[in-house]
C-alpha cells in the first residue's frame, strides 16, 4: 500500500479585511471550517505520543497527535471527530478556545514540529482553536462535560487565590479529581489577564466567558472582589481549605523613572488595556467608563502588551508609533501579532530610548523626546544585543503615550503573608511550587515574572498534582 503524499504547504485560516478591521474591535482571525480544518490535520504524520516533539514543547502537553486522529478517524461524522478530539485535548488542558488563540504556539509546540523539515509545521493552535469553536457552536462541549464531572467524595477542599490562567487551570485540574475549590478573585470579574488585558479583535469577551462557565459547571465556586492580603489573609484560608495556590499575576505596571512622567495622558498599558477590555471604554458612552486617546500616540515597548495597546489605540481612532529601544529581531511580541499591526497601520521606530516626556502649559504630554541607541555585537544573558546611547536626540509629538515595558506582582499578598519571596516581587517555591509556608502553592506570573498564558497554565496544572498528592500525604499521615 502506498505511503499518503505529505502535503507541505499549511492551510491558511482566513482573516478580517485591514479596512474593516481597524474599524471595530471585531476578532480579526476568522479560523477553519471543517473541511480545512480536516485537510490540515491530516498533514500531521502522527508521532508516537512518547516521542512526539510537539507534546514535549506544550507547556499543559496536550496530547496533540492523538487530538489530530481523533479529527481524522470521523471524517465522516464532524461532530463525533470534534467530540472525541476535544475529549483527548480536555485531558490536558481545559480551555482550548482560549490557548488556540493566544498561546505563542509557533515557540512551542509548532517549533518542534516535524512536518517543519520538510515543509509548513502543522497549524496546531489554529486546529485547537477550530475544535473548541466548533464544539461550543454546536453545544458538543456541554454534552462532552458531563464526562469531567467528578465525584466530590470528601477529598478535600482547595483555595485559588487569583482567577488568571494559572489560577483558572489549577482550579479546573482540581475539581477534575474531585476537589471542592474556591476561587478568590480581586476584580469584579473572574479571567485575569484573559479578561482585562487582551483585546476583543484577539480573545473575544463572549468566548472567554463561555469557556469559564466551566468552573460552575465543574462545582467551582469564585468569589469576586476579595483582595487576599486585606479582605481575607493566607492564614485564614489555611484554617478552612487544605491547601492553598497563589496564583495572582503581575499586574503591576513598570513604569519610567524619567522627568514628565506625571504628565496628563501617560498611561500605563495596564490600565488602558483594562479601562479599553473590562471596562468596555471602547463602547463609551454606551458602557460608563471613557478613555482620552489622541491623534498621536506612542507606545513605548515591544511585546505582545505593546502590540495589543497600539492596535486598540488605532481603533480608537489615532495614529500609532511603537517606539522601541532596540530592532526588530530583538522583539519579543509574536511574529503573527507584529504583522497584523504592521497591516493596520501601526509605524515602528526602533532604537530610541525615551529621555524626558514633554507638556504643553495645560500638563499635557504632547511629545517625547528621545536618545537614538546603537546596537553592540555583544549580547546579554537573554541573547539580545546590548545597546549603548550615541548622545544624539530625537523628538517625536504625541497627544498620549502608553508605556508597555513590562509588568511585576503586586507586592501585597507576600507583605501581608510572609513568603519568602525574590527582590522583584515574585515567590520562591520549591520542586513541587510550593512556597515558603506549608500547604500554600504558587504559579504563573507570581513566581516567573511576566511570562506567557500557558506557562502559567502549566504551573497550575503541575501545581494541581502537587496539591492532590499533599493533601493525600496530609490526610494518610493525620
Amino acid at each position: 500500500m502506498a505511503k499518503p503524499k505529505l502535503i507541505k504547504e499549511r492551510v491558511p485560516t482566513p482573516e478580517r479585511p485591514v479596512e474593516e478591521r481597524v474599524k471595530s474591535f471585531v476578532e480579526v482571525n476568522l479560523g477553519y471550517d471543517f473541511a480545512s480544518a480536516l485537510k490540515e490535520a491530516e498533514r500531521c504524520i502522527q508521532c508516537p505520543p512518547e516521542y512526539a516533539p510537539c507534546i514535549k514543547g506544550c507547556p499543559v502537553h496536550i496530547n496533540i497527535p492523538g487530538f489530530l486522529k481523533a479529527l481524522r478517524e470521523n471524517a465522516d461524522n464532524p461532530d463525533e471527530a470534534v467530540k472525541n478530539a476535544l475529549r483527548v485535548i480536555w485531558n490536558d488542558n481545559t480551555l482550548p478556545a482560549v490557548t488556540g488563540r493566544v498561546c505563542p504556539q509557533e515557540d512551542q509546540c509548532e517549533m518542534n514540529c516535524v512536518m517543519g523539515k520538510v515543509g509548513d509545521k502543522i497549524n496546531i493552535g489554529k486546529l485547537e482553536r477550530f475544535v473548541a469553536d466548533y464544539a461550543r457552536e454546536r453545544g458538543i462541549d456541554q454534552e462532552l462535560l458531563k464526562e469531567f464531572i467528578a465525584e466530590t467524595d470528601g477529598k478535600g477542599r482547595v483555595a485559588v487565590v487569583g482567577a488568571g490562567p494559572a489560577g483558572l487551570t489549577c482550579a479546573l485540574e482540581l475539581a477534575k479529581m474531585g476537589y471542592k475549590v474556591t476561587i478568590f478573585e480581586a476584580l469584579h470579574e473572574a479571567g485575569g489577564v484573559l479578561m482585562y488585558g487582551i483585546p476583543e479583535f484577539r480573545l473575544p469577551k463572549d468566548i472567554l466567558k463561555t469557556e469559564l462557565e466551566k468552573l460552575e459547571k465543574l462545582g467551582v465556586e469564585v468569589k469576586t472582589n476579595y483582595i487576599v492580603g486585606k479582605t481575607v489573609t493566607v492564614e485564614e484560608l489555611l484554617q478552612e481549605y487544605d491547601a492553598v495556590f497563589i496564583g495572582t499575576g503581575a499586574g503591576t505596571p513598570k513604569l519610567l523613572n524619567i522627568p514628565g512622567i506625571l504628565l496628563d495622558r501617560i498611561y500605563s498599558a495596564n490600565e488602558f488595556l483594562t479601562r479599553v477590555n473590562l471596562m468596555k471604554a471602547y463602547l463609551f458612552p454606551e458602557y460608563d467608563t471613557p478613555i482620552a486617546v489622541g491623534k498621536k500616540v506612542i507606545v513605548i515597548g515591544a511585546g505582545n502588551t505593546a502590540m495589543d495597546a497600539a492596535r486598540s489605540a488605532l481603533r480608537l481612532g489615532a495614529e500609532v508609533t511603537i517606539a522601541y529601544r532596540r530592532g526588530r529581531e530583538d522583539m519579543t511580541a509574536r511574529v503573527e501579532e507584529i504583522g497584523h499591526a504592521e497591516e493596520e497601520g501601526v509605524k515602528f521606530e526602533f532604537f530610541l530610548t525615551p529621555v524626558e516626556f514633554i507638556g504643553d502649559e495645560n500638563g499635557k504630554v504632547k511629545a517625547v523626546k528621545f536618545e537614538k541607541m546603537r546596537p553592540l555585537e555583544e549580547r546579554d544573558k537573554r541573547g539580545k544585543r546590548k545597546i549603548v546611547g550615541t548622545g544624539e536626540y530625537v523628538t517625536l509629538e504625541a497627544d498620549t503615550v502608553i508605556i508597555a515595558i513590562g509588568l511585576e506582582p503586586n507586592k501585597i499578598l507576600v507583605e501581608a503573608s510572609g513568603f519568602k519571596a525574590n527582590p522583584d516581587g515574585t515567590l520562591i517555591v520549591d520542586e513541587n511550587l510550593m512556597t515558603s509556608i506549608p500547604g500554600v502553592f504558587a504559579g504563573g506570573d507570581a513566581i516567573r515574572g511576566e511570562a506567557t498564558v500557558i506557562l502559567a497554565m502549566g504551573d497550575g496544572k503541575k501545581a494541581a498534582k502537587a496539591i492532590d498528592g499533599y493533601i493525600k500525604g496530609k490526610k494518610a499521615n493525620a
